[in-house]
């Protein structure tokens, strides 16, 4: 890729040519927005690895096509060090080819697609970060201005390893993790199906079975006791009665006789 050479305005509002830059390395990131979390993230790390890119003699720029005013407030929000460029319009993300189709939650738009351009003390672009990982960036492209390609790609490496490991649970969780789902589904199936089965079981059948025989039986066995008394008692009674109307015969006897005697007299 030839030299680049463009004139953009920066945050001061005040225009700067990279071709004044020459002599020096720079590092030209372009970012979709201000102030949106991948940009803040990458910014900021530049912010903070500011002293050792001093320490390399290259100068940072960063680009965007907000205006002045949103580039001042994304800038002193997070106090970033090095001076960031309107590319409002976009013409020059168009130049490099990284104005693109992209796409979020199923929508489709036109933006800016993240990427980072080393160019050497001649203007001339010594290497191309394309679409970037705005986490550990900052890293790689320092590790690239050190010692190349290779570096940058090891630091890319033992940076994703190192996010990696945060992120994986360790052997001893994972013993602690095999640890408790076990326990969870065993306590669910004692408290719910076991114990409700033997409770209706031993509740219900064996009370009500029970019960029934108890009360049947011995009401017959009264019942026929009660019987046996009630006709012994009918049986005697009227063998007592007969035996007295005989008795009551006989006086109905004597009263018909006296009247006989009675007009006998007259006579």
């Amino acid at each position: 890729m030839p030299a680049l050479d463009f004139t953009l305005m920066t945050d001061a509002g005040t225009p700067l040519a990279l071709s004044s830059l020459r002599g020096r390395r720079v590092v030209l990131y372009f970012y979709p927005k201000d102030d949106t979390s991948g940009c803040t993230i990458e910014s900021c790390e530049f912010r903070d690895m500011f002293p050792s890119f001093i320490g390399s003699d290259a100068v940072i720029l960063g680009v965007s096509p907000d205006d002045v005013a949103s580039h001042q407030k994304f800038k002193a929000k997070y106090n970033l060090p090095f001076t960031l460029l309107v590319d409002e319009n976009h013409a020059l993300a168009e130049q490099l080819g990284i104005w693109v189709e992209k796409q979020f939650m199923g929508n489709r738009y036109m933006g800016v697609q993240r990427t980072t351009y080393i160019l050497g003390p001649d203007g001339a672009v010594q290497y191309v970060f394309e679409k970037v990982n705005p986490a550990g960036h900052a890293e790689e492209v320092m590790a690239f201005l050190r010692g190349g390609v290779l570096a940058a790609v090891a630091a890319r490496d033992a940076f994703d390893a190192a996010v990696a490991a945060t992120k994986e649970p360790s052997p001893a969780s994972n013993v602690l993790v095999v640890a408790k789902k076990p326990a969870k589904k065993p306590a669910k199936k004692l408290a719910k199906k076991p114990a409700k089965k033997p409770a209706k079981q031993v509740a219900k059948k064996p009370a009500k079975k029970p019960a029934k025989k108890v009360a049947r039986k011995p009401a017959k066995k009264v019942a026929k006791k009660v019987a046996k008394k009630v006709a012994n008692k009918v049986a005697r009674r009227p063998a007592k009665k007969a035996a007295k109307k005989p008795m009551k015969k006989a006086t109905v006897k004597k009263v018909a006789k006296k009247p006989a005697k009675k007009p006998a007299t007259k006579k």
